[in-house]
């Protein structure tokens, strides 16, 4: 997981580009959108943690950091 990358996808797309993307990296398609990635895992993470921040963002009413540091909090509970 690249915060850079994770940050430019918030700042370029809507939540609605980033869920198809996400959804057609799923299924083993190309998706429509420029997801960086070093492969189709990467891109899968940088689309999810994309859609989750813009998702704390609109529901929260939470600025980028403070869902950027609320979403790696989960990551980081959920692994240990």
């Amino acid at each position: 997981m690249k915060i850079p990358a994770i940050k430019q996808l918030v700042e370029q797309y809507t939540k609605e580009d980033l869920e198809n993307a996400e959804a057609a990296i799923a299924a083993e398609q190309q998706p429509n959108i420029e997801i960086p990635g070093d492969d189709e895992g990467e891109q899968l993470t940088h689309a999810y943690a994309a859609i989750q921040i813009m998702q704390s963002m609109e529901e929260n009413g939470v600025d980028f950091k403070t869902a950027l540091r609320e979403y790696t909090g989960r990551v980081r509970n959920s692994i240990s």
